[in-house]
């Protein structure tokens, strides 16, 4: 996927985020008997604007990384007399704490409906079964074995490999024990093994929660074979068609498409001369892959053909219906565990369980939008769900300048009845604004070293 289609997908991801966040500030204060004056998706010069009849002006500005709601407020300077009661200094500590609240609530929301049509649509995905195990690994040291199906970890089942992942990420810089529950296929017997964990990727930049057991699931093996042949391209002149099979290049035997791969770029300009099996039949051509740069500038070889993917067998894809009340259910539930494994990895940030080159800034978040949508509707709806869970999360850390920072300080003002001071959140202002700048560099900072 190009650059401009990565931009693309990240920048609808963040306008639909910002538009639901910013439309729970502006649908509470108007409930509230606030007077908006703007509520604008984008910071910088207005692309397009709008009235409404109430005269809050609708906003799209040119910067898309952001958005507010501009209400009539005191302390942002003199408010007109007959402005006076819909101001939003001038509502009760309950009213400015449900505005507040509504932003993140909305990303909530919105997290819960992208999750109900994704359980609506039904979940596919593949069963967890064990391929290969590492020598002195997590997983061997447990017991797990070639040909287990992971059914559960630590008792929360894993029917797939997306659940194996999540549940395995929660537990991403702790120590103690892990225990799975397997079975053999074809077996309705079930095998607990318990493994030990120490400090688990505390370390890692990119960790793979499968691959860091010492892992590797059962796929099933990608061959040489072409499932579609570009006109025009080296494999199109030597005459190959999608289906054909690469049986051998230059005398050695293809086992795979990457060594498939691997051969043809390491012979930009070379002739090669190959077997290829067309149904039963084996026939000899030969072909010159054309020279190309990589993304580092070196030399490589192409010849046009990409692969046919494999079928995956039928006893080892899980698919899961659910019904419309069902999938909302699920819906609330994995936006809750997601909730909580957002917290809980903040939490181990702080407490140094976890490094801090975990955060991602907004270039990871762009490959990931552009990642995702080339994957499907479904793909790119779950990352939308769990970016607006991200969002909701976040915005409600009690850190001055966010949402949560606002919030704690009404908390207080019920509490004790009175403001707190203008003087300490002016303080707590300039602290928030030097942690979340401070996080953003940081973010920014991984995401380049990532590069």
């Amino acid at each position: 996927m190009d650059l401009l289609q990565t931009i693309f997908f990240m920048l609808v991801a963040l306008g639909i985020l910002v538009t639901f966040h910013e439309f729970g500030h502006f649908w509470v204060a108007r409930r509230c008997g606030i007077k908006v004056l703007r509520f604008s998706v984008g910071f910088g010069t207005p692309l397009f604007r709008w009235h409404d009849r109430l005269g809050t002006e609708f906003v799209i500005a040119a910067l898309p990384l952001g958005g507010y709601v501009k209400m009539v407020d005191e302390r942002e300077g003199n408010v007109a007399t007959e402005d006076l009661p819909y101001a939003f200094t001038q509502k009760t500590v309950w009213q400015r704490m449900a505005v507040v609240i509504a932003g993140p609530m909305a990303n909530f929301a919105l997290a819960v409906l992208a999750y109900w049509l994704i359980y609506s649509l039904g979940v596919t995905g593949m069963a967890p079964i064990v391929d290969s195990v590492a020598p002195g690994s997590v997983a061997e040291r447990a017991g797990l074995q070639r040909g287990q199906e992971i059914v559960a970890v630590d008792g929360k089942p894993t029917p797939i490999w997306q659940a194996l992942n999540e549940q395995l990420v929660g537990r991403i810089g702790e120590s103690g024990a892990i225990s799975f529950t397997v079975k053999l296929r074809d077996e309705t017997q079930t095998y607990d093994y318990q493994g030990q964990l120490e400090t688990w990727l505390m370390e890692a930049d990119q960790p793979d929660p499968i691959g860091g057991l010492g892992l590797t699931l059962y796929t099933p093996p990608i061959l040489p074979v072409a499932g579609n042949v570009i006109g025009g391209d080296p494999a199109d002149q030597a005459g190959l068609v999608a289906g054909d099979r690469i049986l051998k290049a230059d005398g050695i035997v293809m086992d795979d498409w990457i060594s498939w791969v691997d051969y043809v770029r390491a012979r930009p300009s070379v002739a090669i001369e190959l077997s290829v099996q067309r149904d039963d039949e084996v026939f000899t051509t030969s072909l010159v892959p054309r020279q190309v740069d990589d993304e580092d500038g070196n030399p490589i070889g192409q010849v046009g053909m990409a692969v046919q993917m494999p079928d995956w067998p039928e006893e080892m894809i899980r698919k899961t219906n659910y019904s419309l009340f069902g999938a909302l259910g699920r819906g609330v539930e994995q936006t809750w565990n997601m909730s909580v494994l957002i917290l809980d990895s903040v939490k181990k940030m702080l407490t140094g369980l976890i490094s801090s080159k975990h955060l991602s800034g907004p270039i990871t978040i762009a490959k990931v939008a552009g990642a995702s949508a080339q994957y499907g509707f479904t793909a790119y709806l779950g990352f939308l769900a769990f970016l607006s869970v991200s969002l909701g999360v976040l915005n409600l850390l009690p850190i001055p300048v966010l949402d949560g920072g606002h919030l704690m300080y009404y908390v207080i003002e019920a509490i004790k009845g009175k403001p707190v001071s203008e003087k300490i959140q002016i303080v707590g202002f300039r602290i928030g604004m030097f942690l979340v700048i401070g996080l953003m560099l940081l973010a920014l900072y991984n995401d380049l070293m990532r590069l």
